[in-house]
Order: C-alpha cells, then structure tokens, then sequence
C-alpha cells in the first residue's frame, strides 16, 4: 500500500465554475487590466486570410509567413509589425506576397505603392535582413540552453523520485535510517530553492520519467519550500516544513486499501475512518521521534481557515503556520491530481478555483503569495497565444509569473526540436487564455505532451543566469 505516494479517497466529481475570474489576474498583475476569461470553450480554426503585395506592408497589420520557423528570422511566423525594421526585413525575404488577418490588424494594407516612396538600397535591406538573422541565432542558442536545463532538471527529478520511493519502502523496515535519508533529501532541496537568486519551477514532461515517478508527497513538499521562500520562512523552521509536508499522509498506511482506492463516494462512516489518518499519522510521526513542526503539519493539514476542516474544526490562527502552508499545496495537488483522473483539474482550473470559490478555506496571504509563485498559468497549462498559436506553460520563473517559458506547438518541427519561448525575451506575444486539453486536437496534445498527473522540480542553477531582460 502506498504510504506517502499515491493519492487515495473517493472519486468526486467536481463542479466547474464560472468562466471568468478577473480579479484574479488582476490581482496577479498589481493592477487593473482588460481580463481575459480564465477558462474557454471555443476553438477557433485558422481562416483563409487575403494576402498582399509586400509592398503593401504597414506598421500595425498582422501577418502570417507561409514559410517554415526555420526559414525566416522572427521567434514566430505570424505577428503584428511593429517596426520599419521588421517591414525591411520582411522585404528582405524574397516573398512577393504575404497573407494578413485584417480582425488581428490595427491598420489596412498601405495604400501607396511603396515604389513610389523612397526604398533602401539592396545593400541596407541585406543589412537589415542579416541583423535579423543574427537575432533568430541567438533565440536557437536560447532554445538550446533552455532544453538542456529541462533535460538537467527532469534528471534531478528522476533521481529524487527514486529517492522517495525508497523512503517510502523501507520506513517501516529501517526507520532511523529511512528518516535520515528523507532529511538529507530535504536539507538538498530546501538549501537549492533558498539559495538561486531566481526559482525556475518546471513541469516534467513524460519523454523524461514515467506516470510511475509522480508521488503526492513530493509535489506537496516542492510546493511548499515554493511559498516558505516566497514568504522568507526563517531558515530553521524550513527543514521540519519540508519533512512535515514529505511525510503529511503518513497516516494513510493505517488505511484500508479498500477506502485508499474506492473509487465511489465514501460512506458517512468510511469518510469518518479515512479522515483518521491524519490522528494515525501524528502517532506514527511521535514514534519516529519528528518534532513540534513536523507533528502539527501531519495532524493539521486538513484544517481550514474558516473552520470547516479535519479532524477538529480549527479556524484561523489556530492552526499552525506550516500547516497552513502545507494544506494550500495539498489540496492544489489534491486537485490536480486525483484518485480519478477523470475528475483531474488543469493546474490553471485548480489555482482559479481556490482563488474564485475556496480562498476562505485558506490563508489569505499565504494564498496570495501561492499564486504569486505560480502565476495565472502554473507550468503543465496549456494555453492560446496572442498569435494564435497553441504551447504549453513548461516553466515559470517565481519572480517573473507572467512571463513563463512555453513550449509551442508547431506541426513543422519535430516534438523533440520543439520551440521553447521565453515570454520575458520575446516581448511580442502574450497568452490569452487557458484551453482544457479536451479542446484540442489529438496530435496538439500528443505534441504538447502535458502528463497525466503533474510533477513539479525546480532548477537549481540560477535561472536568472539563462534568462534575457527584455
């Protein structure tokens, strides 16, 4: 039986929400903005837009380049002209024609011939044409150290999985030794995520480790080192967190596997049994010598700010700091990451709904800073941009939420090779909704390759180092 891992209960289906939250972007931003809305349904197709002389080109109109990425030097096929710069080296391309859509145009195709305006020398528009190409290598070479840093972290997370599982086998046979190796993996962890200058968290896409390395308790740990950082946690509480949070569903060994894996509501008296697990994990905790911490997270991370919690209704400050901490990270991977995958949330549905609906469950502040580390669009979301495009969130940066790196879809390039945009370099875009994975064709999805169940790991080496400025 799982003891740490899997995560366990009854199947419930659970209700969806109202499709827009503006305050919460709002609230990300610091300040009032033209929200989108948070959850979509539609799919809009790509249209047979009319094409143009590129002659023709202006400031203000969107354009689509019917050329491969690797063909032309901008980060993406279609965008909105920006600059003279852009037009010359559009022009510069070779293309006689270029096809526009004029609803994404904030101006109609110029007028006047541009013949009959001065045009730049062959050798000025080569300039602007090689300056742009210089550009485009150096977004590659960004491309390349970004996937070598996924690589390098989908690694690190291979080799903690493994770790846990081990913790998880062998603490009821060793278990002095099997603590003093949870410490250690938490002292690592903790000791990485305090110390880079900028937190890179990371979605572990499945190329690089099987649905078999997710583990609850893991994610549940990651996610709260995240909010003691964001909250400067003070350094030696932040060991009996991280331990507290690896170790909170201890008391799920003392479960019937018959309620751990039932995937039909619970009985009023199975729900009281399974909710026992958190006084079974406190007496389990005790005779593993964990300390204060540590015995407060495990018996108090069901607790709920407004009192409406388990095992025994604690409301507000009575409740423990770390255990506050640790019941907002459970319940998002709780959500994310149900018994029945098929009432799994995307990562941007569960954050929206704790904000939208449950946020009086939780510690505001706590919440706030919670959400402030993952951004409006967690890693693992897929996502529309302003161009059109389909990508997946694969990395946030905790100090720049709105400005994640993506993976976009793009049936030109292989799923390996696949375009990886720094939002905070590449200024020209943004994203522009949320889509649930059902919203999308198969092959988008099988591209995108977003997991079953979503595991988080940070990078350790000081993302800020590989990031522009833009």
């Amino acid at each position: 039986m799982s003891m740490i891992g899997s995560m366990a209960g009854a199947c419930r289906r659970v209700q969806r929400w109202p499709t827009s939250v503006k305050c919460f972007q709002c609230m990300l931003s610091g300040k009032r903005i033209d929200c989108q809305p948070l959850i979509s349904s539609d799919s809009e197709g790509m249209p047979n837009h009319p094409n143009i002389a590129v002659d023709e080109l202006r400031i203000g109109l969107y354009v689509e380049l019917d050329l491969k990425w690797f063909e032309h030097p901008f980060a993406f096929s279609a965008f909105r002209i920006k600059s003279e710069e852009q037009i010359r080296t559009l022009r510069g391309l070779g293309l006689s024609r270029v096809r526009y859509d004029p609803s994404r145009s904030e101006a109609a195709p110029s007028a006047v011939a541009a013949a009959s305006a001065p045009s730049p020398t062959a050798i000025a528009a080569q300039a602007e044409l090689t300056q742009a190409l210089a550009a485009k290598r150096a977004l590659i070479e960004r491309i390349r150290q970004q996937r070598e840093a996924a690589a390098r972290v989908a690694h690190a997370f291979v080799d903690t999985a493994n770790t846990v599982r081990s913790i998880e086998k062998n603490l009821s046979a060793r278990p002095e030794e099997t603590v003093g190796q949870a410490e250690r993996l938490i002292d690592q962890i903790a000791e990485s995520i305090l110390s880079t200058p900028e937190l890179a968290i990371h979605v572990m896409g499945d190329t690089q480790s099987s649905e078999e390395l997710y583990f609850h308790s893991l994610n549940v740990a990651m996610l709260s080192l995240m909010i003691a950082r964001g909250i400067k946690l003070p350094q030696e509480v932040v060991g009996s967190l991280g331990m507290g949070a690896l170790f909170h569903d201890v008391g799920r060994r003392e479960i019937p596997s018959r309620i751990l894996l039932k995937k039909d509501r619970l009985t009023d008296a199975e729900r009281n049994l399974y909710q026992m697990h958190c006084q079974y994990g406190v007496e389990i905790g005790r005779g593993l010598k964990f300390n204060q911490v540590m015995l407060h997270i495990i018996g108090e991370h069901h607790e709920c700010s407004d009192g409406s919690g388990y095992p025994t209704g604690m409301k507000g400050d009575a409740i423990s700091l770390p255990a506050r901490i640790v019941a907002i990270a459970n319940h998002y991977d709780e959500m994310c990451n149900p018994a029945c995958v098929a009432d799994a949330l995307t990562p941007h549905e569960a954050l929206s709904l704790m904000f939208a609906r449950l946020r009086g469950k939780f510690d505001a502040k706590l919440l706030q800073v919670f959400i402030h580390c993952l951004g409006v669009y967690p890693p693992g979301t897929i996502v529309q941009l302003a161009n059109g495009a389909l990508a997946m969130v694969a990395t946030i940066n905790t100090g720049q939420p709105m400005k994640p790196t993506v993976i976009v879809y793009d049936p030109e390039i292989p799923k390996e090779e696949a375009i990886l945009v720094d939002m905070a370099v590449e200024t020209d875009t943004n994203i522009v909704k949320a889509i649930r994975p059902g919203q999308v064709p198969r092959e988008v999805y099988s591209y995108l390759s977003p997991r079953q169940q979503v595991s988080y790991y940070f990078d350790a080496e000081g993302p800020g180092q590989e990031r522009g400025t833009g």
